[in-house]
């Protein structure tokens, strides 16, 4: 279906299902996610695999991608809900709901991203920005700081196979 450019089996598993994979300790425990700019649904469903009681919904501009989500779904009988629309900030108008955990792969640097995934976040919970290599903590701070949230820390990891890095930055509401 022309989803990914990663086209070989190895490459595929660990920059997509094994990248997905790793946000499970910041997901464990909670009730619902919102994967916004899903594509193919990374990280959604390989976390609704993961996590059964989770439910996910998946959100995308491109129906191509939702209807592969959602065929994926029904598939493997996991808890992931695709839905056509750009988070725009507006989560009624855009039938998007709020989560408990809001995340996106490679969506935007985390200042672009931490505003627009406030909107998105429900009641007790947490904004997750996945990260590469470069990770400037002040900088995470203060984007947290502009978006009314707080920093709580960054998990570092590599990645098994090639030895990428990459980091896990979570964020809550400032009291």
């Amino acid at each position: 279906m022309n989803l990914t450019a990663i086209t070989d089996p190895a490459e595929l598993a660990e920059k997509h299902i094994v990248d997905s994979l790793a946000l499970v300790p910041e997901v464990q425990g909670a009730a619902t996610l919102l994967d916004i700019g899903s594509g193919a649904g990374l990280p959604g469903i390989p976390l609704a695999i993961a996590l059964p009681s989770l439910e996910v919904t998946c959100c995308d501009t491109v129906a191509k991608k939702v209807a592969f989500v959602k065929a994926v779904a029904a598939e493997l009988d996991v808890r992931v809900r695709g839905v056509v629309a750009r988070a725009g900030g507006q989560p009624e108008r855009e039938g998007l709901p709020q989560a408990e955990v809001v995340v996106s792969r490679a969506f935007a640097d985390p200042a672009r991203w931490l505003p627009l995934a406030a909107h998105y976040l429900g009641p007790g919970g947490r904004i997750l920005a996945t990260l590469g290599r470069e990770v400037d903590e002040e900088a995470l701070r203060g984007a947290g700081v502009t978006a009314g949230l707080v920093l709580l820390g960054v998990r570092r990891l590599l990645l098994p196979r090639s030895g990428a890095h990459r980091a896990v930055a979570t964020f809550v509401r400032r009291n």
